[in-house]
């Protein structure tokens, strides 16, 4: 496939601006700034292409402190026939008041939020289950969680609010996570892909941190639950060191916090040609590809029913299979349909990933560019196993107006490859020629184009 350089105006000024401010600071929905607010009317233009939404609103990060200020609810596509009207098919004040409810039932407040809409299903975005660290006190917990410093939410909150008649951790657990599951079934979630390699986190010998995998009162016996064990972010310092190589790179699964199995439904692992068993000798390409398969399998197998996607905080693991899933539809032409290539990226940066709090500017100082790789590994999922059409994936005809193809989904490059921050040093779209090796140069930082005549196991 042909590459060739993005030179319409604004398009790799745009996206280049993006990545080079996020690389600087973390995103605090209380601290505003010209540039957030051009960001947020962006993105909900780039949502307004295709869909009919809602907002929960999130002003000033008085619900999440690291998530959107403007929540966007995806309710149904638009089309052409219903673009001037507008007629809501949630309540959402009610959504609002469950949001508002269930936030203490998650990890630093960072409640069950859709964010994809496909075939009229949620695909949603938390961090996992709050442990009672966080639900007795969540200022000190977070002090606890992050080595010392509060960088979480803010202004300390009372956590327990109207729970202060509550006598024992039963009931409290009885009531913040039955808000919690109030929230699930209320957007028709069933499936629960929990990405966690320990059963809880613990952290100076503390349980700071719990999952649905192991309540002890069963309250989500309801849902589907899978543990499917990734990496965190630490790992990605090695795929750093390796020089961007993921090929080869498997996790230790040995170490002594790792304590959650792969669990993975029969109904789910028949009908997928793969040995389950072998994942603790699958190379990170191999994992990162398998799992996607497996999620994109679960919401093409149900008609009705949603899932729901996290790790620990969810701004690490969680957006990095949230902006494949994003991706990977999209060049199906299952989601955002009218989105080109440039559109479809600065929509899952922005959203997915900076709004969402991911943390990139500690992530490039220590190293851990999970960021990079979700970008450079695109190359390996761009044949039609990880469709979920029977057809080939977008071709240029279906962008007349552009002057590339999605088999361009473009690169990231860096000019400086040795820098502990080589991200937020020189960004740029760039194309390619066919004549180019298969295993990319060290002066490339990579956006990895899709097309349907590559293919990768």
């Amino acid at each position: 496939m042909a590459w060739r350089i993005l030179s319409a105006p604004g398009r790799s000024e745009e996206i280049t601006d993006l990545i080079y401010e996020f690389s600087k600071s973390q995103f605090r929905a209380k601290e505003v700034t010209p540039w957030i607010e051009r960001i947020e009317k962006r993105y909900l233009e780039l949502f307004d292409r295709d869909y009919k939404y809602s907002i929960i609103h999130n002003t000033n990060g008085e619900v999440c402190g690291h998530y959107p200020r403007k929540i966007v609810f995806l309710e149904y596509e638009s089309s052409d026939n219903n673009k001037e009207s507008f007629e809501s098919t949630v309540q959402i004040s009610k959504l609002q008041d469950l949001v508002n409810r269930s936030k203490m039932a998650r990890c630093r407040g960072r409640f069950v939020c859709p964010v994809i809409l496909y075939n009229g299903k949620h695909v949603c975005r938390s961090s996992t289950l709050a442990g009672w660290g966080e639900l007795y006190g969540r200022t000190g917990y977070n002090y606890i969680f992050s080595g010392g410093s509060d960088d979480t939410l803010g202004d300390a909150e009372e956590v327990l609010e109207d729970d202060c008649a509550v006598r024992n951790d039963s009931q409290l657990f009885d009531k913040v996570r039955g808000s919690d599951i109030k929230l699930l079934k209320y957007l028709s979630i069933h499936y629960i892909c929990d990405l966690m390699v320990e059963k809880k986190k613990v952290k100076f010998g503390l349980n700071v941190t719990s999952s649905e995998k192991v309540d002890k009162a069963q309250r989500y016996a309801d849902f589907t639950l899978l543990s499917v064990p990734y990496p965190g972010c630490e790992f990605f310092r090695e795929y750093k060191d390796r020089d961007y190589t993921a090929e080869g790179l498997v996790f230790n699964w040995n170490q002594d916090y790792v304590d959650a199995p792969l669990t993975i439904p029969d109904c789910f692992t028949r009908n997928l040609n793969m040995n389950w068993s072998e994942y603790q000798s699958w190379d990170l390409v191999q994992q990162t590809q398998n799992y996607l398969k497996l999620l994109l399998h679960i919401i093409n197998s149900d008609d009705e029913n949603g899932l729901l996607v996290h790790c620990i905080s969810g701004w690490d693991r969680t957006p990095l299979f949230v902006s494949l899933l994003r991706l990977s539809l999209w060049a199906d032409g299952a989601i955002h349909a009218s989105l080109e290539p440039s559109e479809i990226l600065y929509l899952t940066i922005a959203y997915d990933w900076f709004l969402f709090g991911h943390m990139l500017p500690d992530r490039l100082s220590k190293g851990e560019e999970i960021f990079f790789f979700c970008f450079n590994f695109l190359k390996h999922i761009v044949c039609e196993t990880f469709s979920v059409k029977k057809k080939q994936r977008r071709k240029n005809s279906q962008f007349k107006d552009a002057d590339f193809t999605v088999d361009d989904l473009c690169q990231l490059k860096s000019r400086d490859r040795g820098s502990v921050t080589s991200l937020s040093s020189d960004f740029s779209l760039i194309t390619e020629d066919t004549s180019a090796p298969s295993s990319l140069p060290a002066e490339a930082t990579d956006l990895i184009t899709t097309g349907p005549q590559a293919s990768s196991g």
